[in-house]
């Protein structure tokens, strides 16, 4: 059992299989040009492998895999096979643009839930945002998805100017159809120029919902990050990601290994711990993974208070998002 110093028991493993994406959405990837880790940097099929083999003996009962964009990594079949194999509820984060190409292997693999990024349902915006002209191929993937019965969750982040008028055309969409949308509040990250003014808070998208649709609200799992409303009778569902206004640390039960395997207790930390090496030296790497738990801070990894708006980008150390994984 994975147990930090404040009695948070951590059963969910996010695995990065790359750093590379065929999109280059601004607030996730600082720069055109970035520069990917050579391969010889990325954990190895097997290394993956091994490790998610290590943490599953730890009490790891449920792997995300995500990156940039997992399915660009040639061994994603293999590697999703290998999980599978482990007896964990395995899901997937993707950008949708290959899921076509992966459905009849997801299903074989078990897994029932696919994490769809999409923060506009308009073309052209679409495509200024990812730098790509990959809407419609997007929008047709998350249709397959549905039709093939997976459960397909929209994730969108609020970028401020853009999802005021995003927000009631994604709820409508889930009258028809069973999305599960939700709205994540704009998070700082290395690269990302960050600004508490350009934060839209759950409330502040909420109300501009209410306005057009009445809405209840529904129940939240403890380990829920998103609070969950619906529109009485529509098909699908609609949540807020709250992470800026009103953070979730106390009930968190995740880990993050990036692709270069190192072990991150907190999507805001700047405390990693490298297990990779550790593996290709034949050292063994639970005290490793223990030792990060014993370094998890009680909230928003030590960097900055409830109050985002005291929130100092500068002065905060960690990664971009495409190199921690998400």
């Amino acid at each position: 059992m994975l147990k930090d110093n404040f009695g948070r028991i951590h059963d969910y493993l996010r695995i990065s299989l790359t750093d590379n994406c065929n999109f280059r959405c601004s607030y996730c990837m600082p720069v055109e040009e970035m520069e990917w880790m050579p391969s010889s940097k990325l954990m190895s099929k097997e290394e993956i492998l091994k490790l998610a083999e290590v943490f599953v003996g730890l009490g790891i009962n449920k792997i995300r895999l995500t990156g940039g964009e997992p399915l660009v990594r040639k061994e994603f079949p293999e590697i999703l096979e290998g999980i599978a194999k482990m007896g964990v509820e395995t899901t997937l984060t993707t950008n949708g643009v290959l899921i076509h190409k992966h459905v009849e292997q997801l299903k074989s693999a078990g897994v029932r839930s696919v994490n769809v990024s999409l923060d506009t349902l308009n073309r052209e915006k679409f495509q200024k945002l990812t730098r790509r002209d990959q809407f419609d191929k997007v929008w047709e993937n998350i249709n397959l998805l549905l039709e093939e019965g997976f459960r397909v969750k929209v994730n969108a982040v609020a970028l401020h100017g853009l999802i005021e008028d995003e927000l009631c055309g994604f709820v409508r969409a889930t009258e028809k159809l069973p999305l599960h949308v939700r709205f994540i509040e704009f998070m700082p990250f290395a690269g990302n120029h960050w600004s508490s003014k350009q934060v839209v808070t759950a409330n502040q998208m909420l109300e501009l919902v209410k306005a057009e649709f009445p809405v209840i609200k529904l129940e939240d799992l403890k380990h829920d990050t998103a609070k969950k409303y619906q529109v009485p009778g529509f098909a699908g569902t609609f949540a807020f990601i709250t992470t800026m206004s009103e953070h979730f640390c106390s009930n968190c039960n995740r880990l993050r290994l990036t692709a270069d395997g190192k072990i991150k207790n907190c999507l805001f930390g700047k405390d990693e711990l490298d297990l990779l090496t550790a593996l290709r030296s034949g050292q063994e790497v639970v005290s490793l993974i223990e030792q990060s738990l014993s370094k998890k801070h009680a909230a928003l990894g030590g960097q900055f208070t409830a109050d985002y708006k005291k929130a100092d980008p500068d002065k905060m150390e960690n990664r971009s998002m495409i190199t921690i994984g998400g």
